[in-house]
């Protein structure tokens, strides 16, 4: 029961990658065919964002109290079918509407998926965290081919997005079975009594305070996905299809590590693994920001930065949703808090970025991660070390509850 509920989290992971994979790798098809420019580039970004934020903020309460499962089975399809609507937009007032519908489903899945991951790992009882994330990032590869290979031969951008939603809800449909149909519960003496409640419930403080931190690496990590495939056409003057393999080279790295980094982090614990991680993202972003002087070889050299920051951001999100989903029982409303922060990174970054390329240019704009990324390095193992003091460990043995089924 246990292997299937793991690949069911895999399939949703996976799929939900793939749709922003091919969302993300169109951007600059999309702002070809619109007329875009950076600044309404970043406002439709914007727009993904506070839909994905809105929803949020009630998706972790549904999920403790109905089960993720059950908001996983209706979010999956909804959010691959909400493509539609940015496919479908012939003006840029249509795509900003429908860039806000489209992060509502965003935000729903997202909460959905890790909250029903972290009931999943915590029967593993070790790291499996990070290999879901590796295969959304999996998906976002594979979502950045399809997009490249489809550009290539001439298939038009708002068929490319219109096919992804129509098959990837009917993908969604498939993973959903897998899911666990009950879920860990506390013992009465857990509850009441006994200290363990105090034990169970982290510090609010440091909840936030790894928010932060993930915030901050998501800034780092959606300007990657959001704007390295517009750097290369913008500012390295690539075409099309090599600037959408911009991102997908990144993806690859990021899959890669992801996929890795549950032993990584079994080896030299979370924190180190932070600071680590940090370190790599950082380095890599200088290495893109210095590839316009190398001439002739200015996109293999940013094509080797933003394989050190995938390798680099790989693994901050999934050591802090471990962290958090291990610190108490019910974690839906702490996942969801930590998750606001980094979805506000992943999707609002981005549109900073966007603006702030607009009054300057984006190879400025992009120093911004670059100093996100040290502070990561630097304040994420605390924020791990303070979080972790308040572990909660569940029972050895699940009880199987009715009514989650």
């Amino acid at each position: 029961m246990i292997k299937r509920a793991r690949l069911g989290v895999f399939g949703y992971f996976g799929l939900c990658g793939l749709v922003i994979g091919v969302w993300a790798a169109s951007l600059p098809a999309m702002d070809e065919r619109l007329d875009l420019g950076t600044g309404r580039t970043g406002t439709v970004l914007l727009l993904v964002s506070l839909g994905a934020l809105v929803s949020m903020q009630g998706a972790g309460r549904v999920a403790d109290r109905f089960s993720s499962r059950r908001l996983c089975l209706i979010s999956g399809p909804l959010h691959a079918l909400l493509l539609l609507g940015p496919a479908l937009s012939g003006s840029y007032a249509a795509l900003l509407a429908w860039a806000f519908v489209f992060g509502l489903g965003f935000g729903l899945l997202e909460i959905g998926m890790n909250a029903h991951a972290v009931e999943v790992e915590e029967r593993y009882a070790r790291p499996i965290m990070s290999a879901f994330h590796g295969m959304w990032s999996l998906g976002g590869a594979v979502g950045g081919l399809v997009t490249a290979a489809a550009l290539r031969s001439g298939l038009g951008v708002s068929a490319l997005l219109t096919a992804t939603a129509l098959v990837g809800a009917v993908l969604f449909l498939l993973p959903g079975r897998f899911l666990l149909r009950d879920r860990l519960m506390p013992e009465p003496e857990e509850v009441a009594g006994d200290g363990q409640a105090d034990r169970r419930v982290p510090v609010k403080g440091a909840i936030t305070l790894l928010g932060i931190v993930v915030f901050a690496g998501s800034v780092s990590e959606g300007a990657a996905v959001d704007w390295a495939a517009m750097h290369a056409r913008r500012v390295l003057d690539a075409g099309p299809e090599l600037a959408a393999l911009a991102f997908t080279v990144y993806s690859v790295a990021m899959t890669t590590m992801r996929f890795l980094g549950d032993r990584l982090r079994g080896r030299l614990g979370g924190a180190l693994t932070l600071r680590l991680a940090g370190s790599l993202a950082a380095a890599g972003y200088v290495v893109v920001l210095l590839a316009p002087a190398l001439g002739g070889a200015a996109m293999v050299f940013a094509w080797t930065g933003w394989v050190l920051v995938g390798t680099g951001l790989a693994t901050i999100v999934p050591v802090a949703f471990s962290a958090v989903g291990a610190s108490q029982q019910a974690a839906g409303r702490a996942l969801a808090l930590v998750t606001t922060f980094g979805y506000c990174g992943l999707l609002a970054g981005p549109a900073v970025i966007g603006h702030l390329a607009e009054v300057t240019s984006l190879r400025a704009a992009l120093v911004l991660p670059v100093g996100l990324a040290i502070f990561v390095a630097l304040a994420g193992p605390g924020a791990l070390t303070a979080l972790t003091r308040h572990r909660w460990t569940p029972r050895a043995e699940p009880v199987t509850v009715s009514r989650y089924s």
